[in-house]
């Protein structure tokens, strides 16, 4: 099992070859499809983060193949996010805007560490007039409502 981990190894391939050669059972990967955080709100404010991220994270193409050895199937399920999901990665914050106003927020998640810190200032600067003016509610306010959402994280799944 590899939990949003993935991204963060020199060879993605040979990690994952190396999971299915040792493994008895299926392997199973956490990890975000980094293209569709493009759907996520926080594109509106900060796009440098998605262009961070889609070079940081394998796609979901290079993982499936490289799991895909012999007869294994392999499937990608969407992971739903619930609304008090206390993980902290970024989408677990789709219907509370205002975590992201707490610098240890920030802190903790990587997409935004590893952003220009000019391009973050700029676009929470933006957050904060937004959440303060209703403007954000206006646009995006139906999302407080969601009891889950399906956003960017996949469970990928190898099985023989």
């Amino acid at each position: 099992m590899a939990v949003v981990s993935v991204h963060q190894w020199g060879d993605v391939d040979q990690g994952l070859r190396e999971m299915r050669r040792v493994s008895r059972g299926p392997v199973v990967v956490l990890t975000f499809d980094a293209p569709a955080l493009q759907q996520f709100w926080l594109t509106d404010y900060i796009p440098e983060v998605v262009a961070v991220e889609q070079a940081r994270f394998p796609t979901l193409d290079q993982v499936t193949s490289a799991l895909a050895q012999g007869s294994v199937e392999v499937r990608v399920d969407v992971v739903p996010v619930p609304r008090d999901c206390t993980d902290g990665f970024g989408e677990a914050f789709y219907a509370r805007p205002e975590a992201f106003l707490r610098p240890e927020v920030r802190a903790a998640t990587s997409g935004l560490v590893l952003t220009d810190p000019e391009a973050v200032q700029r676009g929470f600067a933006r957050l904060e007039k937004d959440l303060s003016n209703g403007a954000w509610d206006t646009k995006y306010g139906d999302l407080r409502e969601l009891a889950e959402r399906n956003g960017a994280l996949r469970l990928i799944t190898a099985s023989t």
